[in-house]
Protein backbone atom coordinates (compact mmCIF):
# COMPACT_ATOMS: atom_id res chain seq x y z
CA UNK A 1 0.00 0.00 0.00
CA UNK A 2 1.38 2.92 -0.92
CA UNK A 3 1.79 6.55 0.88
CA UNK A 4 -0.90 8.07 -0.97
CA UNK A 5 -3.31 5.31 -0.21
CA UNK A 6 -2.67 5.14 3.30
CA UNK A 7 -3.03 8.98 3.59
CA UNK A 8 -6.36 8.83 1.84
CA UNK A 9 -7.52 6.53 4.18
CA UNK A 10 -6.66 8.10 7.37
CA UNK A 11 -8.34 11.31 5.85
CA UNK A 12 -11.31 9.33 4.79
CA UNK A 13 -11.70 8.02 8.77
CA UNK A 14 -10.90 11.30 10.42
CA UNK A 15 -13.65 12.69 8.15
CA UNK A 16 -16.18 9.63 8.74
CA UNK A 17 -15.71 10.95 12.12
CA UNK A 18 -16.26 14.46 12.05
CA UNK A 19 -19.63 14.13 9.79
CA UNK A 20 -21.15 11.89 12.64
CA UNK A 21 -20.15 14.76 15.25
CA UNK A 22 -21.38 17.30 13.06
CA UNK A 23 -24.33 15.69 11.51
CA UNK A 24 -25.61 14.67 14.78
CA UNK A 25 -25.17 18.91 16.11
CA UNK A 26 -26.92 19.88 12.58
CA UNK A 27 -29.66 18.07 12.77
CA UNK A 28 -29.99 18.90 16.58
CA UNK A 29 -29.78 22.39 16.10
CA UNK A 30 -32.32 22.31 12.65
CA UNK A 31 -34.97 20.27 14.91
CA UNK A 32 -34.60 22.89 17.94
CA UNK A 33 -34.66 25.90 15.66
CA UNK A 34 -38.22 24.02 13.63
CA UNK A 35 -39.73 23.64 16.72
CA UNK A 36 -38.77 27.41 18.26
CA UNK A 37 -40.11 28.67 15.17
CA UNK A 38 -43.12 26.93 15.93
CA UNK A 39 -43.55 27.77 19.22
CA UNK A 40 -42.95 31.65 18.53
CA UNK A 41 -45.78 31.24 16.13
CA UNK A 42 -47.79 29.61 18.75
CA UNK A 43 -47.22 32.61 21.14
CA UNK A 44 -47.74 34.69 18.41
CA UNK A 45 -51.32 33.31 17.64
CA UNK A 46 -52.43 33.19 21.64
CA UNK A 47 -51.72 36.48 22.13
CA UNK A 48 -53.97 37.56 18.88
CA UNK A 49 -56.68 35.45 20.67
CA UNK A 50 -55.81 37.19 23.82
CA UNK A 51 -56.24 40.59 22.01
CA UNK A 52 -59.71 39.10 20.51
CA UNK A 53 -60.95 39.18 24.11
CA UNK A 54 -59.53 41.92 25.47
CA UNK A 55 -60.93 43.92 22.46
CA UNK A 56 -64.34 42.54 22.85
CA UNK A 57 -64.45 42.96 26.89
CA UNK A 58 -63.49 46.61 26.69
CA UNK A 59 -65.34 47.84 23.46
CA UNK A 60 -68.09 45.16 22.38
CA UNK A 61 -69.33 44.31 25.65
CA UNK A 62 -70.49 47.69 26.93
CA UNK A 63 -72.01 48.60 23.93
CA UNK A 64 -74.67 45.29 23.69
CA UNK A 65 -75.19 45.55 27.81
CA UNK A 66 -78.57 46.88 27.17
CA UNK A 67 -79.75 44.26 24.70
CA UNK A 68 -78.40 41.41 26.73
CA UNK A 69 -81.11 42.05 29.53
CA UNK A 70 -83.49 40.33 27.09
CA UNK A 71 -81.54 38.44 24.78
CA UNK A 72 -77.79 36.86 25.17
CA UNK A 73 -75.48 37.74 22.23
CA UNK A 74 -72.66 35.06 22.19
CA UNK A 75 -70.43 37.77 20.21
CA UNK A 76 -70.29 39.71 23.70
CA UNK A 77 -68.70 37.18 25.36
CA UNK A 78 -64.53 37.35 24.83
CA UNK A 79 -64.00 33.33 24.95
CA UNK A 80 -66.88 33.30 21.57
CA UNK A 81 -65.23 36.43 20.03
CA UNK A 82 -61.22 35.02 20.04
CA UNK A 83 -62.70 31.20 19.15
CA UNK A 84 -64.55 33.10 16.04
CA UNK A 85 -61.88 35.44 15.06
CA UNK A 86 -59.49 32.30 15.21
CA UNK A 87 -62.10 30.05 12.98
CA UNK A 88 -61.72 32.93 10.37
CA UNK A 89 -57.72 32.42 9.86
CA UNK A 90 -58.30 28.35 9.54
CA UNK A 91 -60.22 29.45 6.54
CA UNK A 92 -57.13 29.26 4.82
CA UNK A 93 -55.28 27.79 7.32
CA UNK A 94 -56.68 24.38 8.06
CA UNK A 95 -54.10 22.78 10.14
CA UNK A 96 -53.77 25.38 13.24
CA UNK A 97 -56.45 25.44 15.57
CA UNK A 98 -57.76 27.41 18.80
CA UNK A 99 -59.66 26.64 21.53
CA UNK A 100 -60.87 27.81 25.45
CA UNK A 101 -60.81 23.23 26.41
CA UNK A 102 -63.67 23.84 29.53
CA UNK A 103 -64.42 20.91 31.94
CA UNK A 104 -67.74 22.28 32.15
CA UNK A 105 -68.79 24.90 29.38
CA UNK A 106 -71.92 26.70 28.62
CA UNK A 107 -70.97 25.96 24.77
CA UNK A 108 -70.60 22.40 24.42
CA UNK A 109 -68.51 23.28 21.06
CA UNK A 110 -65.60 23.95 23.94
CA UNK A 111 -65.77 20.82 26.12
CA UNK A 112 -62.69 19.01 26.15
CA UNK A 113 -61.39 16.12 24.58
CA UNK A 114 -59.45 12.96 26.35
CA UNK A 115 -55.69 14.94 25.81
CA UNK A 116 -57.44 18.04 25.93
CA UNK A 117 -58.51 16.69 29.58
CA UNK A 118 -54.87 15.93 30.68
CA UNK A 119 -53.72 19.58 29.47
CA UNK A 120 -56.62 20.89 31.67
CA UNK A 121 -55.68 18.61 34.72
CA UNK A 122 -51.81 18.95 34.35
CA UNK A 123 -52.75 23.46 34.89
CA UNK A 124 -55.28 22.14 38.05
CA UNK A 125 -52.15 19.56 39.70
CA UNK A 126 -49.89 22.26 39.08
CA UNK A 127 -51.39 26.00 39.53
CA UNK A 128 -47.98 27.46 39.85
CA UNK A 129 -47.96 26.54 35.76
CA UNK A 130 -48.51 29.99 33.40
CA UNK A 131 -47.75 27.96 29.80
CA UNK A 132 -47.28 24.41 28.83
CA UNK A 133 -45.91 23.04 25.58
CA UNK A 134 -46.03 19.64 24.15
CA UNK A 135 -46.59 17.43 21.15
CA UNK A 136 -48.95 15.06 19.66
CA UNK A 137 -50.48 13.31 16.50
CA UNK A 138 -52.99 14.84 14.56
CA UNK A 139 -54.68 13.79 11.54
CA UNK A 140 -52.39 16.06 9.62
CA UNK A 141 -49.40 14.55 10.89
CA UNK A 142 -47.29 15.72 14.14
CA UNK A 143 -48.50 18.85 15.84
CA UNK A 144 -46.73 21.59 18.70
CA UNK A 145 -49.18 22.53 21.14
CA UNK A 146 -49.11 25.66 23.59
CA UNK A 147 -51.37 26.15 26.20
CA UNK A 148 -52.49 28.67 29.16
CA UNK A 149 -54.84 27.96 32.12
CA UNK A 150 -58.17 29.92 31.95
CA UNK A 151 -58.59 30.68 36.25
CA UNK A 152 -61.70 32.72 37.16
CA UNK A 153 -59.86 35.74 38.49
CA UNK A 154 -62.84 38.11 37.67
CA UNK A 155 -66.15 37.89 40.04
CA UNK A 156 -67.92 38.95 37.07
CA UNK A 157 -67.65 35.56 35.22
CA UNK A 158 -69.66 34.37 37.81
CA UNK A 159 -72.83 36.40 37.18
CA UNK A 160 -73.02 33.55 34.45
CA UNK A 161 -71.54 30.26 35.45
CA UNK A 162 -71.90 30.21 39.17
CA UNK A 163 -75.54 28.93 39.05
CA UNK A 164 -77.86 28.10 36.79
CA UNK A 165 -80.50 30.41 38.95
CA UNK A 166 -78.18 33.11 38.85
CA UNK A 167 -77.40 33.23 35.22
CA UNK A 168 -79.44 35.71 33.02
CA UNK A 169 -82.65 33.97 31.79
CA UNK A 170 -81.42 34.90 27.97
CA UNK A 171 -78.43 33.19 28.57
CA UNK A 172 -80.71 29.51 29.94
CA UNK A 173 -82.57 30.29 26.89
CA UNK A 174 -79.96 29.76 24.42
CA UNK A 175 -77.69 27.06 26.10
CA UNK A 176 -79.96 25.62 28.87
CA UNK A 177 -79.40 25.23 32.35
CA UNK A 178 -77.25 22.05 32.71
CA UNK A 179 -73.67 23.03 31.87
CA UNK A 180 -71.24 26.02 32.21
CA UNK A 181 -72.42 26.71 36.01
CA UNK A 182 -70.58 25.59 39.35
CA UNK A 183 -67.62 27.41 38.63
CA UNK A 184 -65.54 29.12 41.52
CA UNK A 185 -63.45 32.29 42.19
CA UNK A 186 -59.79 31.30 41.58
CA UNK A 187 -60.62 27.78 40.08
CA UNK A 188 -59.09 26.33 36.89
CA UNK A 189 -61.78 25.22 34.61
CA UNK A 190 -59.98 25.26 31.61
CA UNK A 191 -57.49 25.73 28.98
CA UNK A 192 -57.22 28.20 26.09
CA UNK A 193 -55.05 25.76 23.56
CA UNK A 194 -53.27 26.78 20.26
CA UNK A 195 -52.16 23.84 17.81
CA UNK A 196 -49.78 24.48 15.34
CA UNK A 197 -48.81 21.68 12.59
CA UNK A 198 -44.96 20.75 13.06
CA UNK A 199 -44.69 19.07 9.66
CA UNK A 200 -43.78 21.88 7.19
CA UNK A 201 -41.01 23.34 9.73
CA UNK A 202 -39.63 19.86 10.31
CA UNK A 203 -39.73 19.21 5.89
CA UNK A 204 -37.63 21.98 5.99
CA UNK A 205 -35.25 21.13 8.46
CA UNK A 206 -34.73 17.88 7.36
CA UNK A 207 -34.15 19.49 3.81
CA UNK A 208 -31.41 21.95 5.10
CA UNK A 209 -29.92 18.69 7.39
CA UNK A 210 -29.72 17.09 4.00
CA UNK A 211 -27.71 19.94 2.05
CA UNK A 212 -25.69 20.64 4.93
CA UNK A 213 -24.18 17.25 4.68
CA UNK A 214 -24.26 16.67 0.93
CA UNK A 215 -22.31 20.02 0.78
CA UNK A 216 -19.64 18.74 3.03
CA UNK A 217 -19.54 14.95 1.29
CA UNK A 218 -18.65 17.44 -2.17
CA UNK A 219 -16.26 19.58 0.17
CA UNK A 220 -14.54 16.78 1.68
CA UNK A 221 -14.28 15.16 -2.13
CA UNK A 222 -12.81 18.30 -3.60
CA UNK A 223 -10.72 18.97 -0.54
CA UNK A 224 -9.17 15.34 -1.40
CA UNK A 225 -8.71 16.00 -4.61
CA UNK A 226 -7.09 18.88 -4.14
CA UNK A 227 -4.51 17.60 -1.12
CA UNK A 228 -3.64 14.95 -3.41
CA UNK A 229 -2.86 16.93 -6.44
CA UNK A 230 -0.67 18.89 -4.48
CA UNK A 231 1.12 16.08 -2.91
CA UNK A 232 2.14 14.54 -6.09
CA UNK A 233 3.44 17.57 -7.22
CA UNK A 234 5.03 18.72 -4.20
CA UNK A 235 6.15 15.51 -2.65
CA UNK A 236 5.53 12.03 -4.88
CA UNK A 237 6.67 13.19 -8.06
CA UNK A 238 10.00 15.00 -6.19
CA UNK A 239 10.25 12.03 -4.03
CA UNK A 240 9.89 9.15 -6.94
CA UNK A 241 12.79 10.96 -8.94
CA UNK A 242 14.81 10.64 -6.48
CA UNK A 243 14.10 6.71 -5.72
CA UNK A 244 14.53 6.49 -9.46
CA UNK A 245 18.15 7.83 -9.02
CA UNK A 246 18.87 6.05 -6.15
CA UNK A 247 17.70 2.60 -8.04
CA UNK A 248 20.32 3.30 -10.90
CA UNK A 249 22.95 4.05 -8.89
CA UNK A 250 22.76 1.24 -6.70
CA UNK A 251 23.04 -0.71 -9.74
CA UNK A 252 25.92 0.95 -10.99
CA UNK A 253 24.99 2.67 -14.33
CA UNK A 254 26.28 5.42 -15.35
CA UNK A 255 25.71 9.23 -16.16
CA UNK A 256 22.66 8.70 -13.78
CA UNK A 257 20.83 12.01 -14.04
CA UNK A 258 21.29 15.58 -11.99
CA UNK A 259 18.60 15.61 -9.57
CA UNK A 260 17.87 19.52 -9.92
CA UNK A 261 16.10 21.19 -7.32
CA UNK A 262 15.30 25.17 -6.10
CA UNK A 263 14.07 26.35 -3.27
CA UNK A 264 14.74 25.81 0.87
CA UNK A 265 12.18 23.36 1.76
CA UNK A 266 12.23 19.68 3.01
CA UNK A 267 12.39 18.18 -0.10
CA UNK A 268 14.54 20.98 -1.52
CA UNK A 269 17.07 20.24 0.97
CA UNK A 270 16.86 16.29 0.38
CA UNK A 271 17.33 16.42 -3.10
CA UNK A 272 20.10 18.68 -2.75
CA UNK A 273 21.53 16.59 -0.18
CA UNK A 274 21.23 13.44 -2.57
CA UNK A 275 22.80 15.34 -5.39
CA UNK A 276 26.05 15.72 -3.47
CA UNK A 277 26.17 12.05 -2.45
CA UNK A 278 25.17 11.19 -6.14
CA UNK A 279 28.21 13.25 -7.11
CA UNK A 280 30.48 11.68 -4.23
CA UNK A 281 29.42 8.18 -5.62
CA UNK A 282 30.58 9.34 -9.13
CA UNK A 283 33.55 10.50 -7.88
CA UNK A 284 34.49 7.46 -5.94
CA UNK A 285 33.60 5.15 -8.38
CA UNK A 286 35.71 7.09 -10.93
CA UNK A 287 38.85 6.25 -8.73
CA UNK A 288 38.00 3.09 -8.41
CA UNK A 289 38.23 2.15 -12.15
Amino acid sequence: MNFLVKLNLQLVVVFAFGLVVTSQVADNVLQTNAKREVISHARLMMDAAMAARAYTNKEIKPLLANMQKTVFLPQSVPSYAATQSFNTLRETHTDYSYKEATLNPTNPRDRVTDWESDVVQNFRDHPELTEFIGERASSTGPSLFLARPIQIKDGDCLQCHSTASAAPAPMRVLYGSDNGFGWKLGEIVGSQIVSVPLSVPILQANQAYKLIMMSMVATFIGILLLVNLILHLTVLRPMSRIARIANDLSEGKANVEQFKVTGNDEIAVLGKSFDRMRRSLEKAMKLLG
